[in-house]
């Protein structure tokens, strides 16, 4: 399997990082907007072409398939121009920004039968592969989900503190995590409601967001956001359920009074971004549906555009 990456800042060398432990996957083709950047992961990672030109990339014969980690605001145009090009795809969450652009994706990979498929990192990660296997076994139910997610960025900086040139989104971005996560865990969600803090004279984006959710099942999720919070940074799940709490950070998981529960046997790695890359290419070796396949988060951005909808009005 050889595999371009568009995308070579923080987040794309997370996915370089977890397909050199794949076997028979390598990486041959580097794109970024710096063709300097491009060249210099490309030699890191020993893939033999680098470009800023993602459509170069895409006429290539050692390309099957492609990985997105560029900003959100490119990532349903290209992804649809990867599965145009016949090449199958992973975009990074989120799919898009908008309900229109996400039905679109959808459109083309079913037309094209590709495999089509987005980062829902939180459907990987141990830790809540852990619970979602006592939720399938009808060992616990969800009741209430409480989500904190936190960071510190009043400039346009990645995950590294480095300068980057598109503006981060806590709805389209950051809430589709938890939006998507709480679907997987708790069923369709019926209800949602947002509110927003003020708007960031210089980003023009809010930096606090308090959503509100409700399941099919009946139970509901409070997901508080924020770009002020300094420290500590990341997303803290809490899970109430009918038999037990749980408390998610990343790939750790703990109970209910902080003590720590082994996940490393749930699945063969514990980096979640390398759970995610190996469904993506054991999905198209097997010519199955992969688990975050564009079908299955869609209805994730149905409720994002509700929300955006409620905040716009």
């Amino acid at each position: 399997m050889r595999i371009a990456l568009a995308g070579a800042g923080a987040f794309g060398e997370k996915h370089l990082d977890g397909l050199r432990n794949i076997a028979d996957v390598s990486v041959s083709s580097i794109i970024s907007r710096d063709l300097d950047q491009a060249r210099g992961v490309a030699d890191k990672y020993g893939a033999a072409h680098a470009t800023t030109d993602l459509a170069e990339a895409l006429a290539r014969d050692d390309v099957d398939a492609v990985i997105l980690c560029t900003p959100t605001q490119m990532h349903a145009e290209q992804a649809i121009a990867c599965m145009k090009a016949g090449k199958h795809v992973q975009v990074e969450i989120p799919l898009a920004d908008n309900w229109a652009d996400a039905q679109d994706v959808l459109k083309v990979q079913q037309e094209t039968g590709l495999t089509c498929m987005v980062g829902h990192t939180r459907r990987f990660n141990p830790s809540h592969q852990f619970v979602h296997k006592k939720i399938t076994a009808g060992e616990i139910a969800v009741q209430q989900m409480d989500v904190q997610t936190y960071f510190f960025r009043r400039k346009n900086i990645n995950a590294k503190g480095q300068p980057r040139s598109w503006t981060d989104h806590l709805l389209w971005h950051h809430a589709a995590h938890t939006v998507d996560l709480f679907a997987y865990q708790a069923g369709r969600i019926v209800q949602a409601n947002a509110i927003q803090g003020p708007i960031h004279p210089e980003l023009g984006i809010a930096m606090d967001m308090s959503i509100q959710l409700k399941s099919e099942s009946g139970a509901i999720c409070t997901l508080s956001l924020s770009f002020n919070n300094d420290g500590p940074l990341g997303t803290f799940f809490r899970y109430i359920c009918d038999n037990g709490t749980y408390i998610a950070r990343y790939d750790d998981l703990v109970n209910g009074k902080e003590e720590p529960i082994d996940v490393s046997h749930v699945d063969v790695s514990m980096n979640g971004i390398e759970l995610q890359d190996r469904e993506f290419i054991a999905a198209i070796r097997e010519g199955r549906e992969p688990e975050s396949s564009v079908a299955k988060v869609f209805d994730c951005y149905r409720v994002l555009a509700e929300l955006d909808e409620q905040l716009r009005a």
